[in-house]
């Protein structure tokens, strides 16, 4: 017999797999790939969503904010879910309080 017959021999021989280790493997990767998946995307999600809600609950007037839209203003008025910006000088718009994206540094 050639090498690759004794090959083919050995595997032919071998008694079947049995099927209960392929449950336990089949969870424990899907138990991993939620893991991988919580901690690179839903983790940091919630805390930037966290921190967002804290700067909204923390605005007052003088605050410079930008709005998701673009807008950069200068807070004059907060109220539940509304915030009056001042964006030019005698013009004062009302934006969502959800729709302030960010605190910028005075460098910006």
């Amino acid at each position: 017999m050639t090498g690759t017959s004794w090959i083919l021999l050995g595997t032919a021989q071998r008694p079947p797999a049995e099927g209960g280790g392929s449950f336990l493997t089949t969870l424990v990767m899907m138990l991993l790939i939620f893991g991988v998946f919580y901690f690179l995307l839903i983790a940091p999600a919630r805390k930037k969503q966290k921190q967002h809600g804290e700067m909204l609950q923390s605005l007052k007037n003088g605050d410079r904010v930008v709005t998701t839209g673009g807008i950069y203003g200068t807070v004059v008025g907060v109220a539940d879910h509304v915030v009056q910006l001042r964006i030019a000088d005698q013009v004062k718009i009302d934006v969502a309080k959800n729709a302030i994206a960010d605190r910028p540094s005075s460098d910006d």
